[in-house]
């Protein structure tokens, strides 16, 4: 998908995605290879994760096993993720990586690219 290169914002405005689309930041994701205190292992992604639920700017370090099934843009391309209300109109138009898929009850993920950059969108049912 070719970036709009239409769309120039002001140093000032924040940037579509939360102004007019109403996606909310949620997190960084930067990959490591790293052994770092607190990390979680997430088994069927064969990954760990760790700073997610303590980092006051909302980072979190991922950590991968060699054999993770988790794409290798995302296991070497730092990502940031976003809170959307509707994780399938969210998606329209723009080119996937992984498809909306329940991850734990009540949370729906997605990842996309944008200009070879990974960004996570994520769907809380609240």
């Amino acid at each position: 998908m070719e970036q709009n290169l239409s769309y120039k914002r002001k140093d000032y405005e924040p940037p579509l995605s939360i102004n007019k689309w109403g996606w909310r930041f949620h997190h960084i994701g930067i990959p490591t290879n790293k052994q770092l205190p607190n990390e979680k292992y997430i088994k069927g992604l064969k990954m760990f994760v760790t700073g997610f639920d303590t980092s006051p700017y909302g980072i979190e370090w991922m950590r991968f096993e060699n054999n993770s099934p988790i794409s290798v843009l995302v296991q070497t391309v730092p990502h940031i993720a976003f809170e959307v209300d509707d994780i399938e109109k969210a998606l329209e138009g723009k080119e996937v990586l992984t498809a909306a898929n329940t991850i734990s009850e009540g949370i729906k993920v997605a990842m996309i690219i944008d200009n070879g950059a990974p960004i996570e969108l994520l769907e809380f049912g609240k």
